[in-house]
Parts: structure tokens; C-alpha cells; sequence
């Protein structure tokens, strides 16, 4: 199985997309293309190109300003599926803008309703999914009480989280409930915020999703 790094880094759109798309192009078996850039408004991008051709992606961030998204290809494409986007003169087609918006969710428990916790749990990392699926996602989320929980290690709901991280959503997590639980050592995305951050997110929200 091939493994092709492609560094876009420093590179703004549409030149991260191009050279993804000529890497599905060149390649000549079943691998995986890891695309490094340093924004979110490319990874965004790279992960509705992936999209496009039907591709398994992810994307993870590894540190400030700089994001790796990967493919994993199954099987080579047919050569004329594969466009390499034209982009002299004109826009990229696949290339479109930051895909947040000024929406923020609160999160205040590990569960979604009332009734059953177990199934509350499981409706809740449903809810976390379908959050990361959104052509829009919410510039932040913030969690706090119980919902702290789902920011930690032993998470089912992290890799989702990481995504949406990636891709510019803000992930903020009550450090005062942190410390409550004995969490703080375990947060494993995002960072820690102070109730003064949360009430000023809140406050400024074009919309707000409480759950």
C-alpha cells in the first residue's frame, strides 16, 4: 500500500487542493495521501474533495497551524475521473469559504435527555456525530458540569471532537468543573476556559444550541 505525504503547508487555497487532487490522480494502487496545511479553511476543503471522489478522510490537528488530513484510497481512480481543478482565471470549485459559523452549542451533561442515562449516552455521542456532519459547523462548543466529561480521555465522542477542531470549531471545557471531577490532567481536545469566556461566547452567539 502506497503512502504519499503532500506538503501544503504555507500554502492557501486553492494550491492545497490541487496538489491533493493530483496525488489521487498519480496514484497507481490502494494508500493513503496525508495532506499537511496550516489552516482550517483548507482542511475544510481537502475533506469536501475527499468527499467528492467518495474517499474515507480524517483530519487531526497536531499543533498550532499545522493540521494533517488523510486519505485512505482503496483503489486507484480511473484516470479521466480525476480532474485536476482548473484554477487559472477563476475559483476552484471545490474550494469553499470557512465553513463555521457564529453558532455555539453548550454542553452540560455526558447524557441527552431524560429518562434512560445509558441511552442518553448513546443518544448524546449520536448528537456529537451529526454536530461534526453539518455543512456549517458552530464556531464553538463549550462544555461544562457533567458534560465535561466528553472532552476527556475514555471518551467516545474525542475523535469527532478532534475533527471539528481541526477544521476551526473551538472546543472549550469548564476548567471549574474540571477540577471538580479531578479531570483536568485528562483533557484529551481542546482547552480549558473560565465562566467569563463562556458568558462572553454565549452573550455574542448569533444562535445558541443548549443540550
Amino acid at each position: 500500500m502506497a503512502n504519499v505525504i503532500v506538503n501544503a503547508l504555507g500554502e492557501q487555497c486553492p494550491i492545497p487542493v490541487v496538489k491533493a487532487t493530483r496525488a489521487l490522480k498519480d496514484l497507481k494502487e490502494a494508500g493513503i495521501i496525508e495532506v499537511h496545511v496550516d489552516n482550517e479553511i483548507a482542511v475544510s476543503n481537502l475533506t469536501k474533495l475527499a468527499n467528492t471522489w467518495k474517499v474515507a478522510s480524517s483530519a487531526e490537528k497536531k499543533e498550532e497551524k499545522h493540521f494533517v488530513v488523510t486519505m485512505t484510497v482503496e483503489h486507484p481512480f480511473p484516470q479521466e475521473q480525476i480532474p485536476v481543478p482548473h484554477v487559472s482565471g477563476g475559483e476552484c470549485p471545490t474550494c469553499t469559504p470557512d465553513r463555521r459559523k457564529n453558532t455555539v452549542v453548550a454542553i452540560a451533561s455526558d447524557h441527552m435527555g431524560h429518562g434512560n442515562d445509558e441511552l442518553g449516552k448513546v443518544l448524546m455521542k449520536g448528537f456529537i456525530y451529526a454536530l461534526s456532519q453539518l455543512d456549517e459547523l458552530p464556531q464553538t462548543i463549550i462544555f461544562y458540569n457533567g458534560g465535561a466529561t466528553i472532552t476527556t480521555e475514555g471518551s467516545a465522542s474525542i475523535e469527532d471532537l478532534k475533527s471539528m477542531e481541526a477544521q476551526g470549531v473551538e472546543i472549550l471545557t469548564c476548567g471549574t468543573c474540571l477540577d471538580y471531577y479531578g479531570l483536568k490532567e485528562k483533557l484529551a481536545v481542546g482547552s480549558v476556559t473560565n465562566m467569563y469566556t463562556i458568558v462572553e461566547k454565549l452573550n455574542n452567539a448569533d444562535k445558541i444550541i443548549k443540550q
